[in-house]
């Protein structure tokens, strides 16, 4: 019967996973929440990996959908010769950019992974991330701008360099990876949907070595996966992967209509939410 309810509680996590990890409104904000709920029957070391690697599932969600637009290689390009007439030079040229973009995120989280975890894994400083960055969206929202930039193609390596720098704040829990990223783009002169998803491209690296990274902690840590355990890592991930493609669907639609004001307000009334349950556990269940 544990096992039953694990399973189900798998699937929740990986609706929140799918959903909150491509709208610019913090997975982690929304996973504090639902660990006040969900009570799994694993070891808190298995739970801390599990909240992590979840992720491989949003992760091969962008691989199918922007498969064609990520796939560097090609038959024949029509101009070079020897190897080089099996690059589709336009994918390569974005493919260094998206690593350049994720060099400061990947040394930083390599170097501070446990000391982030240990200091800024709390509640108050989620949800004081969630209201910053939420009347960051808004004030950004309300200032009139033209984008330079409205095509992946068109991103430069200062832009690339920018929306890096933005991404190591995404290190800090609340923050949101996607919302940072998002505002760089913004701020830089992308348009909202080239911004999207040059965001949902620098999750395939960031998170892919996250992921790898508490899986290695995970296992030379002496953690060991009983059969309830692999299930439910299983089923969060299809879960995390199909709700995946359904919000990358909506968030690219609704950012041809819509500004990212709506994310803001959200973020800063899920804020609140969190504040007041800490407050609650905190000063009166206490």
């Amino acid at each position: 019967m544990d096992l039953f309810f694990d399973l189900l509680r798998s699937v929740i996590y990986g609706v929140i996973e799918g959903i909150t990890e491509w709208l610019p409104i913090s997975s982690t904000g929304h996973m504090i929440l639902a660990e006040q709920v969900l009570k799994f029957s694993f070891s808190a070391e298995f739970m801390e990996m599990f909240r992590v690697v979840i992720q491989l599932g949003a992760i091969l969600a962008v691989v199918v959908m922007y498969f064609k637009k990520l796939w560097p290689f090609c038959v024949d390009n029509g101009r070079d010769s020897g190897l080089a007439k099996h690059v589709r030079w336009p994918v390569m040229r974005l493919w260094f950019k998206i690593i350049v973009a994720c060099l400061p995120a990947a040394v930083l989280g390599l170097a501070l992974d446990d000391w982030i975890d240990a200091h800024f894994y709390n509640s108050v400083v989620v949800a004081v991330m969630l209201i910053v960055y939420g009347i960051a969206f808004i004030l950004i929202e309300r200032r009139p701008r033209v984008p330079t930039t409205t095509k992946l193609s068109r991103i430069t390596y200062r832009q690339a360099i920018i929306v890096g720098a933005w991404q190591v704040l995404a290190l800090i829990p609340g923050t949101s990876r996607s919302g940072s990223t998002i505002i760089g783009g913004l701020l830089c002169g992308m348009s909202r949907a080239c911004a999207s998803q040059f965001t949902f491209f620098l999750a395939i690296p960031v998170m892919a070595g996250a992921s790898g990274l508490k899986l290695v902690k995970f296992l030379a840590g002496g953690g060991v996966f009983t059969v309830g355990e692999i299930g439910a890592l299983l089923v969060g991930c299809i879960v995390a992967f199909v709700v995946s493609i359904l919000a990358i669907r909506f968030l690219m639609d609704y950012v041809k209509k819509h500004t990212f004001t709506a994310f803001g307000w959200y973020r800063i009334a899920l804020g609140i939410v969190v504040l007041g349950v800490w407050a609650l556990q905190t000063f009166v269940l206490a």
